[in-house]
């Protein structure tokens, strides 16, 4: 058998230098196919553990509380990630925030609550800039540098904002001297207290781009909007060893003030990444459909090239089967080939993908996520791709008739 092989693979080799520049367009095609693949899940998973990385450095002392629904997966996860359906559906509010602060074991509760609003200073307006809706506690959970000033306090919460770095410059043209100045959102004055730090991961369990964001007083949001309805309540544990107790005694909490309803969620540790690490997947797994489609259309070209291969080695395949080589002895030698062909695009596949990969991390916020799995699903695709394109060509090879094989010449 080994040696079968070994021949199966010189005839393969041979095969494949005598026509080099149609075995490497053939190989080509499984490529680009393998490295859209190896693309989309490697950045798919990189921002996954972006937010994973970044629950972890907030520490393990987090419980979210969030709006749910009892549609179906796919759309509740995306109406999850989108702020307007959330302040549409959401059933939390700022006295949920006071009982939850007031449960044992926690050591604060900050709410979150995002509005789209039209922002002014003496130099720039700009419009859609998002609004966060917080109260005192957000900056004990949330681990955000301030570069300038400080954060909203009790004698100043109510005409009180912060600027993100960002926004910062579009308003003012500067951060350094903003502190102190004022802005205006639908004619209410709010005074700058601080400007924060340039945030390095723009991408968050929060769904906020702090960079970009104002921050305010709940109580003030609610003031110039006039419905302020809550996205989400950050809880801090004293104690991490309670997490579980803690997260069910404010779902109890909840359910009592609510007369029943359950329309929540309560999470902490890797749940918490829900929704936005499930919408990734949805994602990844609907691109990398879409990618498959052209590793569909490599897999076309192997079939092509073969059965061209096929034709013209009618003559060789009458001489071998002449001196008694069998049809399944054809059959492997032809199916060994196109093997050989898909599973070298594979491998070139899964270098340029991670190429590309890194050349875009360059630009992005996370690095490529490398895994065995995803080299093993390369392999395994490559390897049921070639089976699946090269066998009609192989038994094609094998069910020729010896003697009329022997008639054609190349």
């Amino acid at each position: 058998m080994a040696s079968l092989i070994k021949t199966h693979f010189k005839l393969a080799r041979t095969s494949i230098k005598e026509n080099r520049t149609r075995s490497f367009l053939t190989c080509l095609g499984i490529a680009i196919g393998v490295a859209s693949i190896v693309l989309i899940l490697s950045l798919m998973g990189g921002i996954s553990n972006l937010v994973k990385s970044e629950i972890s450095e907030i520490g393990s002392d987090l419980i979210v509380v969030r709006p749910s629904s009892t549609k179906d997966n796919i759309t509740n996860i995306v109406e999850e990630l989108t702020s307007a359906n959330n302040f549409q559906k959401s059933n939390l509010t700022v006295s949920d925030v006071s009982e939850i602060a007031k449960i044992e074991g926690v050591s604060a509760a900050a709410p979150i609550a995002i509005s789209t609003n039209t922002v002014t200073s003496e130099k720039n307006t700009f419009s859609s800039v998002p609004v966060l809706g917080t109260n005192l506690d957000f900056i004990k959970i949330e681990p955000l540098a301030l570069k300038f000033g400080g954060f909203l306090n009790e004698q100043n919460e109510e005409n009180a904002v912060v600027l993100g770095h960002t926004l910062s410059l579009a308003l003012f043209n500067t951060i350094n001297s903003t502190v102190g100045k004022t802005i205006n959102i639908m004619g209410e004055k709010f005074m700058i207290v601080g400007v924060l730090d340039e945030v390095e991961k723009s991408i968050n369990f929060d769904n906020i781009d702090f960079d970009n964001a104002l921050i305010m007083d709940v109580k003030s949001l609610d003031k110039i909007t006039g419905s302020t309805q809550i996205q989400q309540i950050n809880v801090k544990a004293a104690n991490t060893d309670s997490l579980a107790k803690i997260s069910e005694d404010i779902r109890n909490s909840l359910v009592t003030q609510k007369l029943g309803d359950q329309n929540f969620s309560v999470s902490y540790g890797d749940a918490i990444t829900h929704p936005a690490s499930s919408l990734f997947t949805i994602v990844s797994g609907m691109l990398t459909l879409v990618a498959a489609i052209s590793l569909v259309v490599g897999g076309i070209g192997i079939m092509n090239i073969m059965l061209v291969s096929v034709a013209e080695r009618s003559h060789e395949i009458g001489v071998r089967k002449a001196v008694g080589a069998s049809s399944r002895n054809i059959l492997m030698q032809f199916l060994f080939e196109a093997l050989i062909l898909s599973i070298l695009g594979g491998i070139f596949g899964l270098i340029l993908g991670y190429v590309l990969a890194f050349i875009i991390s360059t630009r992005t916020p996370f690095t490529p996520f490398i895994s065995w799995e995803i080299v093993l699903l390369t392999f395994l695709t490559t390897l049921i791709v070639g089976i699946i394109f090269g066998i009609y060509p192989a038994v094609k090879a094998a069910s020729k008739n010896p003697i009329d094989s022997l008639k054609h010449y190349r």
